[in-house]
């Protein structure tokens, strides 16, 4: 792994320098607030920690341990006051290059099929009403379509939610899907992928994972870069530096990757421009 493998160039050998205890919710949110005062009962010297619920529930957890983060812009849903000054214990990695990069998934989106007149945002409620959620109407409107909310109602998540989504959407008449970066999104990747493939939905998505499995597109950081950069910020804080004064990094490369195969199916002609500027295409 990318994240261990730079800890070990810092010069931490787990089991020498480093004890790692690792938990998991399992993409479950209502194990999330148990979960996270669990960790924060073994009084940990340092929380490393991905995805805003998550995050947000060691946010009340505590105060006092630091926390290293992989999540959306944190200032737009409150665990940072700004990126450059968190301002208390969390700090760590963005992988949104601003809110305007779920603008550019829709731009990527209509490329791929010109003739968009609905799409569907798929993901939770609070990213729908935040800066994130505004910024990405706001481009569709401006590219000449609607961009619809569709929100799975959770805890807990159920199959069943994703496919009564997916019939809502049907009965809109929506011509593709947008992925939000939520966790549960990632963690029932195939079953979204499979009621696309059934419902003859394109989609685009934060994670390559999907278009690997079957979706038309991803528009995705470079985990790599994401990961390398919070064992950085681990080490600093291990060496002392404060979380509150320790900026955000904001990602800053992304890879566009096309599932050919799945175009094919669809029936969709990929521009060749398009084409071009993929870091991978799937055939």
């Amino acid at each position: 792994m990318v994240f261990f493998a730079e800890m070990r160039r810092l010069g931490y050998v787990e089991g020498r320098d480093l004890v790692v205890e690792i938990f998991s919710g399992e993409g479950k949110e209502e194990r999330y607030a148990a979960l996270a005062r669990h960790v924060v009962q073994l009084k940990p010297d340092l929380i490393f920690a991905r995805d805003v619920p998550m995050v947000l529930h060691l946010q009340l957890a505590t105060a006092n341990i630091p926390v290293v983060a992989v999540t959306a812009d944190p200032a737009s849903v409150g665990i940072a006051s700004s990126l450059a000054r968190p301002g208390a214990n969390i700090t760590g990695v963005s992988v949104d290059a601003g809110d305007e990069i779920w603008g550019k998934r829709l731009e990527l989106l209509k490329e791929a099929i010109p003739g968009l007149s609905r799409v569907s945002f798929l993901g939770a409620r609070n990213v729908w009403d935040s800066t994130v959620g505004w910024q990405a109407r706001k481009a569709a409107m401006n590219m000449g379509f609607a961009l619809l909310g569709s929100f799975p109602e959770w805890p807990p998540l159920q199959d069943a939610e994703y496919r009564r989504l997916f019939a809502v959407m049907a009965q809109e008449s929506v011509d593709a899907i947008l992925v939000s970066g939520n966790s549960e999104n990632f963690e029932n990747r195939r079953l979204i992928v499979e009621l696309a493939e059934k419902g003859r939905l394109p989609t685009m998505s934060p994670f390559r994972e999907l278009a690997e499995l079957g979706g038309l597109m991803a528009y995705a950081p470079d985990y790599r870069e994401i990961y390398r950069h919070a064992a950085r910020q681990i080490d600093q804080i291990l060496k002392g530096a404060q979380p509150a004064k320790l900026p955000f990094y904001q990602a800053t490369k992304f890879e566009l990757v096309i599932n050919l195969k799945t175009a094919k199916a669809l029936g969709l002609t990929i521009p060749p421009s398009l084409l071009a500027r993929a870091d991978e295409v799937i055939e």
